[in-house]
């Protein structure tokens, strides 16, 4: 009873799920108030309908479509649409050409746009990489952490002169350090050629060229209307961050540049409609950097194939460095041939050129050789895994897959709100069975079926309208059917712990003992099961797009409830129960009376510390008796004594009513006899007590008996000498 006594009190697991439910339920409660939460799950677009939006791709006529290439602008909306917080989208394909976006309820302008916009590759010049933090949330940290305001970002005097000048303010905090500062990945070299890495500063050097210069470099690079159009004989390049500084520090690009922060991500989204002829911000794709690109100098449709491998030294010897091969067609060599020739062996960044596709920045190397042969390679500090992912990005993003809207129509719900009764009521008929079940099998003890279940579901819907609320989660007929079958693995939970505690209960152990015993061995089972479930869970998210993800998100969110409810709310109401008198006495009705579990009488009157006849003990009884008595040091042969006790009890009975038949006739015959008796009877509970081979009940009787016999020898004895009077 000490060791169950130490554990811990069931009331302090009833509070911590008490209070969970109420931090759960206040924030519900203030996100109703004051924002725009609901009492209610959103649904998705199989319960509720949406929007259906057919996407075709603009190309040139008599130009092939790939599936691979319809398959990478899927990924790239899923992508978009995932970033803004919808879930349960459907994007598929139809036929070999158009792309099929429908998206749950009413979407905002801003998804829509993201939608609508088209997958670009390009190519672009870099003037300024810098610390991807926001100018304002720089301050702010410095501020906090007690800097002065006057550290290095990785600028020039010059370029902090200008950026002072432009923006009114200190321009310490847009950029990093020398050592810090980000380059945006690798270099680029001739395919087979030696690879090295650039190591100069981020500087700007002041141009003295000429008017004429820059009024050809001027008419060349851009079309300062929609109407001008770069064309692929325009020589390259059209844009130049030491000459052309004016354009790329203009008040518009510093503004927007020091009030992006790319370590948000939703300003990583992709789908910005940026400019082609124009300077640009951008994020990097890791939000590890920021950028002032020029305008577009080469576009993705010229760059033929891309594939991961590894970087050839200079004697053509195959290294272990990953690397990216480029190859361009014919134009597109000429193109690149010139933009190497100009930015190779300048400084960072301007021997620096980005790779970006959707508006982001997949990588910005460093040009350290011309390439005249349209082959060339990207290497870096990345992973052959990396490299292959680059790979798939710059080969599957190299066609330009302009899409325009063929239609956009709201759509009713493909199951809609009969098929969602029908499954809410198969749910309400599973959880009807189970509790019949639970209450014929477990009688009372099924209640605490009901009420974990009861409880399961409380904190389930709390958790679904949390993730409507907070993470825009819609509830499928799938995810509907992933709560179900919680519901059902939840149940068999309860019945393994309860099961656990009848094997101990059958083996001889009171209900207290039983509980924790019970629990300590059934714990292992649930715990082991509900890890198996919830891998399942994570991996059929992570592989599965569309519904099946809310099926699999839905069944992890159970499995994490269950888990919760058996270890603060199941196993304490058993703690409970089992000190009550209904549960502890084991009452008929309770579901834990020994009698109805057939246990057999003597190990049931062992749980009660009632006397067992060594006739009645079962063998595996007689052996954990054996075992203690050789732990204690003692000879098994001993326990012949405990016998003996009882069977001197029993002698001295059968002699005392022989005494009474006969006490007119043989007085002092019957006195000597019961004095033999007696002095039989306490040698023996003498003996019986000195072996310690019983256990305290058997002592107990034994010694009760003995007791019993002197009152009626002494009673015997006096009797007979009033006989010889």
């Amino acid at each position: 009873m000490s060791d169950i006594e130490e554990k811990p009190r069931p009331g302090l697991r009833f509070l911590w799920l008490t209070i969970i439910t109420l931090v759960l339920a206040a924030i519900i409660a203030g996100g109703v108030i004051w924002s725009n939460a609901t009492t209610t799950p959103k649904l998705a677009l199989d319960l509720e309908g949406g929007t259906s939006i057919i996407l075709e791709p603009q190309v040139s006529k008599g130009t092939d479509i790939s599936k691979e290439q319809l398959d990478q602008a899927v990924a790239i909306i899923r992508q978009r649409v995932d970033s803004t917080g919808v879930s349960e989208a459907e994007i598929t394909t139809q036929g070999d050409r158009n792309i099929v976006v429908n998206l749950p309820g009413n979407p905002d302008e801003e998804t829509r746009n993201l939608v609508r916009s088209s997958a670009q590759l390009v190519f672009r010049r870099v003037a300024l990489v810098g610390d991807p933090r926001s100018q304002e949330q720089i301050q702010k940290e410095q501020e906090k952490s007690g800097e002065e305001s006057g550290g290095d970002d990785g600028l020039s005097d010059e370029e902090r002169k200008r950026l002072e000048d432009l923006t009114g303010a200190d321009s310490q905090g847009d950029g990093q350090s020398e050592d810090q500062a980000p380059s945006g990945g690798g270099d680029v070299v001739n395919a087979g050629g030696e690879t090295k890495k650039t190591a100069e500063s981020s500087e700007e050097t002041t141009s003295s060229e000429s008017e004429s210069k820059n009024a050809e470099k001027s008419g060349e690079g851009s079309g300062s209307s929609d109407s001008t159009k770069v064309t692929d004989s325009t020589p390259r390049p059209l844009f130049d961050p030491e000459k052309d500084a004016s354009e790329w520090q203009s008040d518009k690009i510093i503004k927007e540049y020091t009030e992006l922060d790319c370590t948000n991500k939703k300003n990583r989204t992709g789908g910005q409609q940026q400019p082609s002829d124009e300077p640009v911000v951008s994020c990097s794709e890791d939000g590890q950097a920021k950028y002032i690109l020029g305008p577009v100098e080469l576009s993705g449709d010229h760059l033929a194939d891309a594939s991961a491998g590894y970087a050839a030294g200079a004697n053509g010897v195959q290294t272990n460095n990953p690397a990216v091969n480029l190859s361009f067609d014919s134009t597109g060599r000429e193109i690149f041939k010139q933009i190497t020739s100009d930015i190779t062996g300048k400084q960072q960044p301007y021997n620096q050129f980005a790779i970006e596709l959707d508006g982001l920045v997949l990588s910005a190397p460093s040009s350290n050789a011309v390439i005249n042969d349209g082959n060339a390679q990207i290497t870096g500090d990345f992973s052959l895994d990396e490299a292959q992912t680059l790979a798939n990005q710059l080969k599957n993003g190299s066609l330009p897959l302009s899409f325009q809207v063929q239609s956009e129509d709201q759509i009713s719900p493909t199951l809609g709100s009969n098929y969602l009764k029908i499954g809410l009521l198969t749910g309400l008929v599973g959880l009807l069975l189970v509790v019949v079940y639970s209450l014929l099998q477990y009688r009372v003890l099924g209640l605490v079926t009901v009420s974990s279940l009861v409880v399961a579901g409380v904190l389930t819907y709390l958790l679904l309208l949390l993730a409507s609320w907070r993470y825009g989660y819609r509830l499928s007929l799938a995810g509907v059917a992933g709560i179900i079958i919680g519901i059902g693995m939840a149940a068999d939970s309860f019945i393994v712990y309860f099961e656990r505690v009848r094997d101990e209960l059958r083996s001889g152990r009171n209900l207290l003992s039983a509980v924790e015993v019970g629990w300590d061995r059934a714990k292992r089972t649930i715990y082991a099961s509900k890890a198996v479930n919830m891998l399942a869970a994570v991996i059929l998210y992570i592989l599965a797009v569309g519904s099946v993800r809310g099926f699999a998100f839905t069944l992890g969110l159970t499995v994490i409830i269950d888990v919760l409810i058996v270890f603060l709310f199941t196993h304490p109401m058993l703690q409970f129960l089992a000190r009550t008198k209904f549960f502890g006495e084991g009452h008929p009705m309770s579901g834990m009376d020994p009698r109805l579990l057939g246990v057999k009488p003597a190990a049931y009157r062992g749980a009660l510390n009632l006397s067992i006849d060594d006739k009645d003990k079962t063998p595996e009884a007689k052996r954990r008796e054996k075992a203690r008595m050789r732990k204690a040091g003692m000879n098994t042969d001993d326990s012949s004594d405990a016998t003996a006790a009882t069977a001197a009890a029993s002698e001295s009975e059968e002699t005392t009513t022989t005494s009474e038949t006969d006490n007119a006739t043989t007085g002092r015959s019957t006195t000597t006899k019961s004095k033999s008796a007696k002095s039989k009877s306490k040698k023996a509970a003498k003996s019986a007590a000195a072996t310690g081979g019983m256990t305290i009940a058997e002592r107990k009787a034994a010694a009760r008996r003995a007791e019993e016999d002197d009152a009626v020898a002494d009673s015997t004895a006096d009797d007979g000498k009033e006989a010889d009077k």
